[in-house]
């Protein structure tokens, strides 16, 4: 039997991981028809959901992975799809939901690891738990073989700092103590695959890489890649910005990423974000 791979909500993150799994035949979701058309350009089964049926995927799925954010009330998957996806169970090999680190909340710059208590303090980490929660309740109702990824901020191809450090719009916002973690979006399909090939239903992992570092220090670097001076200093206080990257700034945290390499054998390919914009540049050209 080929294995299948149903990716509901088939983004970036998503669209790593099926680049490495060779062999495999994969179902994505998207929300908008023309985006579906550009997966199945690039050899994925698209599915508009909502709108179709996702219940003949669900049935020939082998793994699942879940990457569509949570609302309000939880997870929008599971209110539509819990009953079809609990009862593909018996022939379910991996179940994978990403989530986020946002789910720990506030630590002034001190370490996280999966064993900290889950005390998000913005709207977006609390659904997170909510849907966290829901999960993990239909998988020890269901015996599921979930496992939940908690990443940390994303970066990647498409998705890094040197635009905005080029055109000058980038500003280097300084908050005293204020620590981010990150994962470049290679070594995020690096641990899915990992996990893939060494299922443990029940297990939770940190995504990050082993360098936490304020948000200034990444675009100082990336100017100094570019040979430019570094993007000047706002104060936090003084800084315009949206309610949603204000919102970054409310929680500061290290996060801990030992079971990914202790448990999954996960050597990372950008430790760092110095690695990481390192290779990104040099793939831009």
């Amino acid at each position: 039997m080929t294995a299948t791979l149903l990716s509901i909500g088939h983004g970036y993150s998503a669209a790593a991981l099926a680049r490495r799994l060779a062999g495999w035949r994969i179902i994505g979701t998207t929300r908008r028809a023309e985006k579906a058309d550009r997966l199945r350009a690039a050899g994925i089964e698209a599915l508009v959901w909502p709108g179709e049926d996702l219940r003949p995927a669900i049935a020939a799925a082998s793994h699942i992975l879940i990457s569509v954010a949570p609302d309000d009330d939880g997870d929008p998957v599971l209110r539509e799809l819990a009953e079809a996806i609990g009862a593909a169970a018996p022939h379910l090999a991996w179940v994978g939901y990403l989530s986020t680190t946002g789910v720990y909340g506030d630590h002034a710059g001190g370490w996280v690891d999966e064993s900290t208590p889950l005390t998000p303090s913005t709207r977006r980490g609390q659904i997170r738990v909510l849907a966290e929660g829901q999960w993990q309740r239909l998988a020890e109702r269901a015996g599921l073989p979930l496992h939940i990824f908690r990443l940390a901020g994303i970066y990647g191809p498409g998705r890094g700092p040197f635009e905005k450090v080029k055109n000058g719009t980038a500003r280097r916002i300084i908050r005293e103590n204020q620590f981010f973690s990150r994962i470049h979006v290679d070594d995020i399909a690096a641990v899915l695959a990992a996990s893939i090939a060494r299922p443990h239903p029940g297990a939770v992992y940190n995504v990050s890489d082993d360098d936490p570092a304020p948000p200034e220090d990444v675009l100082t670097e990336a100017a100094r890649l570019l040979g430019l001076p570094p993007p000047p200093e706002v104060p936090f206080d003084e800084a315009e910005m949206t309610p949603l990257a204000r919102s970054f700034y409310a929680e500061s945290k290290r996060v801990r990423n030992d079971r990914i390499k202790r448990d999954l054998g996960v050597k990372l390919a950008y430790p760092d974000y110095r690695a990481g914009l390192c290779a990104l540049l040099a793939a831009e050209g």
